[in-house]
């Protein structure tokens, strides 16, 4: 039996836990920081202190095509984080992180372009996990804001494309580099749309708000998000994805208990639908 590295073990314990928290954080910031604004400047503040550490301390710099692959998988991945921001604006934290939990069956549709064919079990996965999503947006929650859904939705096609290029099509140069770049080119296409957008940033920024700011910097970009990276290449996807039917779980519980929000009945059967399809997709990858 191999044994999994301390490594990995970290990085799933990473995006386990803390990843399944910044969701609240982002709906904390959003006090401040208008959703697209908050984004690109997370992502340009933490992959400028990423790339300056590497620089440091390799002395290396992407390629120009690792650059140019960079600004495809930056835009798509950390785009739909910009509309996951955009959908919390009028959508419980908790509900928003349980839409998000079918990434992996989306990851599996998408590749079937690249002759990538699911398993049964696969299968049915994605249908329970389809289900549970049907179920999800027909509660209260999503059917009282129509915007906060579509964005959503397209936050989280953006990021499965974004996910299954970076391994197919547009590879990102090797380690923190390679993360560096591409959260510096998603954050400055954020700061784009939110150009585009008008939006504005309030100044001063309330404490709550910028404390939450800083923890999406430093925890959910140079940690949580670092450690997906590292598991998109160097273990299964099924491992790399293995996030999604636990984030649910702590989002939802985390919304309630200290973000006041309300989740009904409805939509915690719902999530359980959800997290059943999501472990039987990945029990499905795993054969």
């Amino acid at each position: 039996m191999n044994r999994v590295s301390p490594l990995v073990v970290a990085c799933v314990a990473a995006t386990w836990v803390v990843w399944g928290s910044t969701y609240l954080a982002i709906k904390f910031a959003l006090i401040s920081f208008p959703p697209f604004f908050q984004m690109g400047t997370r992502f340009l503040a933490a992959g400028g202190i990423l790339l300056l550490w590497t620089r440091l301390r390799d002395h290396l710099l992407p390629t120009r095509t690792q650059w140019r692959n960079a600004c495809v998988v930056g835009a798509l991945m950390l785009g739909g984080m910009g509309c996951v921001a955009y959908s919390e604006q009028t959508v419980a934290s908790g509900l928003v992180v349980a839409f998000i939990a079918v990434t992996p069956a989306t990851i599996a549709l998408m590749n079937l372009f690249f002759g990538i064919r699911p398993s049964k079990l696969e299968v049915a996965g994605m249908i329970v996990g389809l289900a549970g999503v049907l179920f999800l947006v027909r509660g209260a929650g999503f059917s009282a804001s129509p915007a906060g859904l579509v964005a959503v939705a397209a936050g989280n096609v953006s990021w499965a494309l974004g996910s299954v290029l970076s391994q197919r099509k547009f590879v990102l140069a090797d380690g923190a580099v390679g993360f560096a770049s591409e959260m510096l080119c998603g954050g400055l296409f954020l700061m784009l749309v939110s150009s585009l957008a008008g939006e504005r940033f309030h100044w001063p920024p309330q404490p709550l708000a910028l404390w939450a700011w800083v923890y999406l910097v430093f925890f959910g970009s140079l940690i949580a998000f670092s450690a997906y990276m590292v598991l998109l290449a160097r273990t299964r996807p099924a491992l790399a994805a293995s996030y999604s039917f636990v984030n649910p779980i702590i989002g939802m519980l985390l919304g309630v208990t200290l973000g006041s929000e309300v989740v009904t009945s409805h939509e915690w059967w719902a999530v359980t639908v959800i997290v059943c399809g999501v472990i039987l997709l990945i029990l499905g990858k795993r054969q």
